[in-house]
């Protein structure tokens, strides 16, 4: 008797159902509990079998037959929407008043069914995107129902290696564990044993597999015949591929009067789903199926071969593409002969080679632009191997177009080598790809893309979720109040710099540098209005600092270009847009960007991967004149490096060593050397930095006589552990950590070479008075504390008093004596802030006139006080009036 309920709901999914279509099915019956689940068809002999034997209790299951299909009002799709994937229930496509519900994970296609609601996502199940729903629905799962639906996923995504798999697989997994699946029974089930028949077609197909070379693509064709149906050939194909390591196989296994087409890929040029379609198969890229009518299996094959031969993706090879011979000069010739070469040539990038090298392998290249650099600077004189990019990747003749676009992506890299065996065989440069992806795609000339554009150039991704975890609801709330300000007035708004840097690198940051493009400092000027907070602006550089009323500060700026007259120069700022703003920027790791507009709020830009560079801890340039045109960033790249616990990349290392051969800091001012080495010794531990300053000879900078030897070394070292227990004591107290540092660095410097290096660092009076004067002042305090361990409490006060904190903690780095830095400690801990309760106004009410008398009478109590002889206010009163008696006092 036929179904006749009104008002009624079908799941169903595909002919030839696998374990995820029936996950699917299960986990579609919790989201529609009063619908019926219907299979269109027949199913794998194994699924059939686990769902008669297992898990039909779960189903609210109905035969096809026995439905009434002008009852059905609704169509729940899963794993599917093509309709002759769905058998009888196509039909139903019929009805105008049906309503259609699809989820589904598979690439679009033109005859898709429509559905009033569509859920679809490209997941490697489609089990995965019905998990994450009822989960967020908060429907429960049985550990029965969880084992199904995990069982499906484990099959889609072939255990979680197939290329399709994502992370909403695994999440929508780590959900079914949760709920109790069993995965004893997931393993019994995808580890299953095959028959001795199933052996023997294996057998066949493996024998019989033809391999075929079409558009440099290889693919394996197999057929094998049968008279009788064999279950699981699609398990059996996914077996011989792993057996011979396969990219491409479609197989065909004519199985009574039906041929079974089943298609498996790992790679790009060979889409099996588009391959089968024709016909009458879907499914994946990587896998597909269908079943063949009416026709031999001689004319499947042929028919096949014919589709693939238009549908296989030809693969372009390195061979294909390259430029012959490779125009190379040798490392030696100056960047003035390279531009005649350039031009010459008309290219824009040369291959550099060291001709007396064993092998002919390049040595790097560079480019038009580092060259007219170059000769702006007036280096025309100055080798190529100077500011040559050494970090060059090179293929061979028969890299893929993949691997290609890789490296010249990746490596920013303008042109690249083809090498085999050992000698450059010809050249890609970026120009030669992109015209080849142009032709590739047939894009019209206004679509076009424009490599110099910022939207082809950065890597996106949304980082909003790491920031509201990272950041306090402070900071976040003064990002999206700069962000909806922006929009307000119409321009872009990016957090930039050390704060997105240290976001990724786990660490606190609340320095907020933001860049507008466009005018910085009416955005400023509207912001700081908004929320209340003072201005103040700097017209010449288009900037502005808005103060809070707690003190904190935000740092606006103009998007904005710099160029440099000549090495070691200030920089000329001009405006401009974000990425060239980024770019005249000092390191990769501090070019990564965060969109701030409401609509983009949280879209990290990343032009030039600097999210690489710290993932990968390196410290990397942006081009090869970076330390030409300002020298002080190698002592940034140096402070970074140590700081971060990063390394320094080939090519800047050796572009370092370069500008401290040619001598580019020569024209450095002193203030600038002095704020690079302020900063330097304001680090936690400076000694590495200042260690690997003296590798590279850049102590000289400095002073020609600076030079660290092992004791200074270990005088810094102990200057850190004085520092570290200075600030645990938690006084109220603020100081100089890099006074202590310099200090300590010129602990053996006279007082002449001290003058010396106050002058080259160009010191404000205060400074030079303090490290050559009150230094000589403190090292006499020390040795006097050294020939005199032993002294009472006022003395030590007496001696230590007067000098400032920084000094104080140079005296106790110092000392050679433990008993001294004991003494010193002392002080800081007990005698510092000993003061008397009487005052001056207590000692008028005791009688005593105003006079030179007071100070005397005041510091005597100090010292009584001091040395333990006075402790309580009535202690002190008695201290006094017996001074005055045994004084004669009036």
């Amino acid at each position: 008797m036929k179904n006749s309920e009104k008002q009624l709901t079908i799941i169903t999914t595909h002919i030839n159902a696998d374990f995820d279509a029936l996950a699917s099915m299960l986990a579609a019956q919790k989201l529609y509990p009063e619908s019926l689940a219907v299979f269109p068809g027949s199913q794998e002999r194994t699924l059939r079998n686990f769902f008669i034997n297992s898990v039909a209790y779960l189903f609210n299951m109905a035969d096809i037959n026995e439905i009434d299909f002008s009852a059905v009002n609704r169509l729940v799709l899963v794993d599917t929407r093509q309709p002759s994937r769905i058998g009888k229930l196509a039909k139903l496509l019929e009805k105008p008043d049906l309503e259609i519900h699809i989820y589904d994970h598979h690439p679009s296609m033109a005859d898709d069914i429509k559905g009033n609601l569509e859920v679809l996502e490209s997941t490697g199940a489609a089990v995965s995107i019905l998990t994450e729903i009822i989960q967020k629905k908060g429907i429960d799962i049985t550990p029965d129902e969880a084992t199904v639906l995990i069982l499906g996923i484990y099959e889609d995504t072939g255990s979680f290696t197939f290329p399709s798999t994502t992370e909403k697989d695994f999440h929508a997994a780590a959900i079914l564990l949760s709920n109790g699946a069993n995965l004893n029974i997931v393993s019994d089930m995808i580890a299953r044993e095959i028959s001795p028949e199933q052996v023997g077609l294996l057998n066949d197909m493996i024998q019989n597999a033809t391999l075929y070379h079409i558009g440099g693509v290889e693919i394996v064709v197999t057929t094998v015949n049968t008279e009788k149906y064999i279950p699981d050939f699609a398990y059996l194909v996914h077996k011989m591929v792993r057996m011979e390591n396969l990219n491409a196989i479609i197989a065909l296994g004519g199985m009574g009067n039906k041929i079974y087409a089943v298609g498996r890929s790992r790679i790009p040029e060979v889409d099996v789903a588009d391959i089968l379609k024709p016909i009458g198969g879907g499914g994946h890229p990587y896998a597909a199926a269908g079943t063949i009518r009416d026709k031999t299996l001689v004319q499947a094959q042929q028919e096949l071969l014919d589709i693939l031969s238009q549908k296989v993706r030809p693969r372009h090879l390195a061979m294909n593409l390259m430029s012959a011979p490779a125009i190379t000069v040798d490392h030696r010739i100056s960047c003035y002969r390279a531009n005649k070469l350039l031009t010459r040539y008309n290219v824009n990038a040369l291959i550099v080679r060291d001709k007396e090298a064993p092998k002919g392998l390049p040595s790097g290249f560079i480019t038009r632009q580092v060259i007219e650099k170059a000769l702006y600077h007036k280096l025309a004189q100055v080798p190529v191997s100077e500011y040559m990019t050494t970090e060059l990747a090179t293929v061979g003749p028969e890299a893929d177009l993949q691997e290609i676009q890789n490296k010249i992506i990746e490596n920013k890299q303008r042109i690249l080598p083809v090498v085999k065996n050992d000698e450059i065989i010809g050249v890609i440069t970026r120009t030669d790809l992109l015209n080849h992806l142009v032709q590739k795609t047939d894009l019209t000339p206004e679509h076009i893309p424009n490599p110099l554009k910022e939207n082809i150039r950065a890597r996106t991704r949304n980082v909003k979720k790491f920031l509201k975890e990272r950041q306090s609801s402070r900071i976040l709330h003064i990002l999206k109040t700069i962000g909806e300000t922006a929009s307000e007035r119409g321009v872009n708004a990016f957090v930039i710099g050390g704060f997105v840097r240290d976001l990724f690198l786990y660490r606190k940051n609340e320095d907020i540098d933001i860049v507008i493009e466009g005018d910085a400092i009416e955005f400023a000027r509207q912001y700081a209005q908004k929320v209340n907070a003072r201005l103040h602006t700097h017209q010449k550089f288009g900037t502005a600092v808005v103060i809070f009323k707690d003190g904190f500060k935000l740092d606006v700026a103009a998007a904005r270009m710099e160029y440099y007259r000549f090495p070691a120069d200030l920089p000329t700022v001009e405006m401009s847009s974000l990425k060239l703003d980024l770019f005249r920027r000092d390191f990769t790791i501090n070019t990564l960007a965060i969109h701030l507009n409401p609509e983009n709020f949280g879209m990290l830009l990343d032009f030039f991967t600097g999210l690489k560079d710290i993932k990968e801890k390196t410290i990397r340039v942006l081009h090869n004149l970076s330390f030409v045109e300002d020298p002080t960033r190698v002592f940034r790249a140096i402070r970074f490096e140590k700081r971060f616990d990063f390394s320094i990349g080939k090519l800047t290392d050796s572009l370092i060593k370069n500008a401290v051969k040619m001598n580019f800091f020569k024209r450095l001012s002193g203030k600038r050397v002095f704020t690079e080495l302020k900063l330097i010794l304001e680090e936690e531990n400076p000694t590495p930095a200042l260690i690997r300053l003296q590798d590279y000879d850049l102590l000289k900078v400095v002073h020609p006589s600076f030079y660290l030897t092992r004791k200074t070394i270990d005088l810094l070292d102990a200057a850190r552990k004085v520092l570290s227990w200075f600030d645990l004591l938690f006084l109220d107290e603020s100081y100089q950590k890099w006074i202590v540092y310099l200090l300590t660095l010129t602990h053996q410097a006279n007082r002449q070479s001290a003058e010396e290096y106050c002058q080259r660092l160009e010191l404000a009076p205060k400074y030079k008075r303090l490290f050559c004067q009150e230094r000589t002042e403190a090292d006499h305090c020390l040795y006097w504390l050294e020939k005199n361990m032993s002294v009472s409490n006022h003395i030590l006060y007496r001696k230590l008093t007067n000098f400032k904190t920084e000094l104080i903690l140079y005296m106790m780095a110092t000392s050679h004596h433990e008993r001294v830095k004991k003494a010193i400690s002392h002080y800081f801990t007990q005698l510092r802030y000993v003061n008397t309760s009487i005052s001056g106004n207590d000692l008028i009410h005791m009688g005593l006139s105003p006079g030179p008398i007071f100070r005397e009478i005041l510091e005597k109590l100090r010292d009584a006080k001091l040395n333990r002889q006075v402790l309580t206010i009535q202690d002190e009163y008695d201290f006094v009036q017996k001074f005055i008696n045994n004084h004669h006092l009036k």
